[in-house]
């Protein structure tokens, strides 16, 4: 197979950018445990995003012409399928990110196919897809998970840390599971979420400044791309597609489309290339 130092971009591209939001809604913990029923502020907040964020941001992305994958647990499909429908319409990804964003490394295999085979279901009633992305929703996952993924005909991962470059995790008995690696300086959340309650991410109380966080941004995705790497986002449209922070996104796609050295792609694009790149390498 192929060094992932030797990859050449499409369209001999020096760097590939794979722009990913997860549209998480209300799901997590709070649903989980079900702390969110009694919680209409926690709830409000996370329903923000498919009902008043998402737009924002689908328009931006238009006026600027990226391609971006969104990682949607199902739960959310089921309550906001017009909303989720414009992703598909607008030429979009929608991607696996659980049912309810449950903690996959504390499932069960038994229960992490059963969540897999639910969200499946749910995205061909809703969307007429069939998803070929994942993203973790705890940020870990257990052993079994890719056997899982790939069991359920799953191409892609964007869950894991282990390059800057996307790579190939082996699972016995099927073609690998092609890893689209992100970081966290690339989540929103550490640096433009605020909430009470519950406290997450833990302690973070407050807000960055929006101007240093688009200097990081900025940062981050030139070093990526000087270096001919992949990089892609963690970002949440109830976080980051709010009026204000919309700026700083608007901000943030100006500089990265003043390059003509970017491939921005779907992460399903990026996998799909990859795949084809290590098979005539091998």
């Amino acid at each position: 197979m192929q060094s992932p130092g030797e990859l050449r971009w499409p369209e001999g591209k020096r760097g590939c950018m794979a722009l990913a939001f997860d549209l998480d809604g209300p799901t997590g913990d709070a649903m989980l445990n079900g702390s969110i029923w009694s919680s209409p502020e926690y709830f409000t907040f996370g329903s923000y995003g498919p009902f008043r964020a998402l737009g924002r941001l689908l328009d931006l992305l238009q006026d600027f012409q990226l391609p971006a994958t969104f990682f949607v647990p199902a739960w959310v499909v089921e309550h906001w399928p017009e909303q989720c429908r414009a992703i598909v319409e607008q030429g979009h990804e929608v991607a696996f990110h659980g049912y309810r964003h449950e903690s996959f490394f504390a499932l069960s295999p038994d229960e992490q196919h059963a969540v897999m085979a639910k969200s499946a279901e749910i995205f061909q009633r809703y969307l007429g897809i069939t998803a070929r992305g994942f993203r973790t929703p705890s940020g870990d996952w257990h052993a079994s998970t890719p056997e899982v993924l790939k069991a359920a005909g799953v191409l892609y991962s964007s869950s894991m840390r282990g390059d800057d470059r996307p790579y190939c995790i082996e699972v016995a008995g099927f073609p690998p599971l092609v890893e689209i690696p992100g970081k966290w300086e690339m989540d929103d959340y550490a640096s433009l979420a605020y909430t009470r309650n519950p406290d997450f991410p833990k302690g973070g109380d407050r807000t960055a400044s929006y101007a240093l966080t688009l200097d990081n941004w900025q940062r981050e995705f030139d070093g990526a791309m000087d270096e001919g790497l992949c990089l892609t986002t963690l970002f949440h449209p109830k976080i980051s597609g709010q009026p204000g922070r919309i700026l700083l996104l608007e901000k943030f796609f100006a500089h990265m489309t003043s390059r003509d050295d970017v491939w921005f792609a779907r992460c399903d694009a990026v996998a799909e290339w990859y795949m084809q790149e290590c098979q005539h390498a091998g």
